[in-house]
């Protein structure tokens, strides 16, 4: 059994999440540049433009991409060879994101109770934690910092079966269309399809790990994935929500089988600030 202590899933987290708002991904701003070279609309042009622009300055002086910088979803997969001493991983974990909000003077957005009070913790706490059992002897923690314009945008549905691929097609530009520029496009699509209403809003947003313009390890959700950017690009919402031919820069589809009497459905809609880091103990 290796040991892992929870100090280093700390100094792990708090890495990713500072590395995550400060530096986008390389594919997300290979995104941006091809978009750049299609977009028809002036305008347009200029969001996109500015977008590249914003992304290196972020980097270089190591100051967030976006003022919103995000719920702190983390997704860890531990090893089943692994033992964790020195805490818990969800202490970890939220020991991390305290320790990279307050360095990195990242704005805290996370308040205590939903419903009442509604008071901010300060720093962020506490993370979303996803934690699944794996393989081996390592600790995989990716993090993904999702603001509030675009995760207020998911929507889940429970289709019928016989509503099929073209239903799921359907529900997913409805949701882009009814929530135009409050997303802040251009946008990445995560969607998830089948298992229950609890696992297909998971998959939804695990979906959004797939490196941007990867497809689909199955042909025919690549299909759909292509119909489905194509019919959101042509509803001419835009960089900015400004107008425009690029309103998506990508759709990922996870699928899990489900009952014989459902479809469920999720869409998580991921702004332009498409942040997200990995790394291994």
């Amino acid at each position: 059994m290796r040991e892992v202590t929870a100090g280093q899933i700390s100094d792990l987290v708090a890495k990713l999440y500072q590395d995550a708002n400060f530096f986008l991904p390389g594919e997300v701003i290979a995104a941006f540049e091809d978009a750049l070279n299609r977009e028809q609309s002036p305008l347009g042009r200029e969001v996109l433009g500015s977008l590249i622009e914003n992304a290196a300055i972020a980097a270089s002086d190591r100051v967030p991409i976006c003022q919103d910088t995000g719920m702190a979803v983390v997704f860890a997969a531990v090893g089943q060879e692994v033992s964790i001493t020195g805490g818990s991983l969800k202490k970890a974990v939220d020991s991390g994101i305290d320790r990279a909000y307050r360095q990195g003077y990242l704005r805290a957005s996370v308040v205590a109770h939903p419903c009442f009070e509604r008071d901010n913790t300060g720093n962020n706490t506490p993370a979303v934690l996803h934690a699944e059992l794996a393989a081996g002897d390592r600790v995989h923690i990716t993090v993904l910092p999702k603001g509030a314009g675009s995760e207020n945008a998911g929507r889940i549905a429970m289709l019928k079966p016989g509503d099929g691929a073209a239903g799921l097609a359907n529900f997913v530009v409805e949701t882009v269309d009814m929530n135009g520029a409050r997303a802040c496009p251009p946008l990445f699509l995560g969607i998830g399809v089948g298992g229950t209403m609890d696992q297909v809003a998971l998959m939804s947003k695990q979906a959004l790990l797939r490196p941007a313009g990867e497809a689909a390890a199955d042909t025919r959700l690549a299909e759909l994935e292509q119909e489905i950017l194509e019919r959101v690009n042509g509803l001419g919402i835009g960089p900015g929500g400004y107008g425009g031919t690029v309103t998506c820069l990508g759709v990922a589809i996870e699928s899990y089988p489900c009952h014989i009497s459902s479809l469920p459905v999720a869409v998580n809609i991921q702004c332009h600030a498409a942040r997200k880091a990995s790394g291994v103990i």
